[in-house]
C-alpha cells in the first residue's frame, strides 16, 4: 500500500493542542498561537487545548506530560526552538519522544530557507511520537508557524496520526 492509500485511510478530524512557549506573550498578543488555531481549525480539526506557558523546562515537561494523557491526537508547540539560553522546548520534547521525525525539521528548514535564506539554520524545529501522539515543535514567529502549518502540518498530520496508531 502506497502513501496515497495511507493518506486516504487517515482520520479526517483530529484533536490538536496548541502550546505557546513565551516569557512575554499573553493570549491577546499571541499571534502565532492564534494563527495555528485558525489554520488547524479551517482544516477541519478541533483545538482540544490551548495554553501559553513560560519557557521553563520543568513547566514545559509537566505540561506536555499532562497533555499526553488528554484525548489529543497531536500537540503543536510554538516558541523556544532557537539558540538562546531560554530556548529549551526541543530538549524537553525530545526527552518525551520515543521516535523523532527528523524529516519534519529538515523539510521545515528547506521551506524556510526558500523564504528567509540561510537564517533558516537557526531553527531547531522538530516533530516526533510520544505516547501514541505527535508532538511538533515550531519556532514562535507567526511567519514560521504559518509556513509549517500550511505546508507540512495540515497536509500530513492526519497521515502521521494514522501511522502513529498502527
Amino acid at each position: 500500500m502506497g502513501h496515497h492509500e495511507h493518506e486516504a485511510e487517515a482520520p479526517e478530524t483530529l484533536s490538536v493542542g496548541i502550546l505557546t512557549l513565551s516569557d512575554t506573550r499573553e493570549e491577546e498578543d499571541d499571534k502565532s498561537g492564534e494563527t495555528l488555531k485558525e489554520i488547524i481549525s479551517k482544516a477541519g480539526h478541533i483545538i482540544g487545548k490551548y495554553e501559553i506557558i513560560k519557557e521553563d523546562p520543568q513547566l514545559i515537561e509537566n505540561t506536555l506530560r499532562r497533555w499526553l494523557q488528554e484525548p489529543l491526537d497531536a500537540i503543536i508547540c510554538n516558541g523556544g526552538t532557537g539558540l538562546t539560553s531560554r530556548d529549551g522546548t526541543v530538549e524537553v520534547a525530545r526527552k518525551l519522544m520515543n521516535k523523532e521525525l527528523e524529516g519534519f525539521g529538515e523539510l521545515f528548514r528547506l521551506l524556510s530557507y526558500q523564504q528567509i535564506g540561510p537564517a533558516a539554520i537557526l531553527s531547531r524545529a522538530t516533530a516526533g511520537l510520544s505516547a501514541g501522539k505527535i508532538i511538533i515543535c515550531l519556532p514562535g514567529s507567526t511567519k514560521a508557524v504559518k509556513l509549517a502549518a500550511s505546508r507540512i502540518i495540515v497536509p500530513q498530520l492526519p497521515h502521521m496520526i494514522r501511522e502513529a496508531r498502527r
